[in-house]
């Protein structure tokens, strides 16, 4: 299985008037096709993840592995995570995470 990469874009994650930050969705996801990653990495774009005090909260999964990303606020922060799917795509691990 694919590892998987879970965007939160739900009750408070990107919502300016909530003070958090946009989630570039429509960049993540072109970057996705852009680099075929799709089927390397899974990319979801979720409703409400939970943990709303991370701000703009990112789940990465890799079987029983997870790793909580919180406060991703800058595009150097989603370019990281399109860096670490192209790492993937190429033979990395979730250990390779550049952020």
């Amino acid at each position: 299985m694919a590892p998987r990469l879970m965007v939160c874009d739900g009750c408070c994650c990107g919502r300016m008037e909530k003070g958090n930050d946009v989630v570039p969705i429509d960049a993540l996801k072109a970057a996705w096709e852009e680099h075929d990653l799709k089927e390397h990495v899974k990319l979801s774009i979720s409703g409400c993840l939970g943990p709303c005090s991370m701000k703009n909260v990112s789940l990465m999964m890799d079987g029983s592995d997870r790793i909580w990303l919180g406060g991703l606020g800058s595009n150097e922060h989603y370019d990281a995570l399109v860096t670490w799917a192209k790492s993937i795509a190429n033979g990395g691990t979730m250990s390779d995470l550049p952020i």
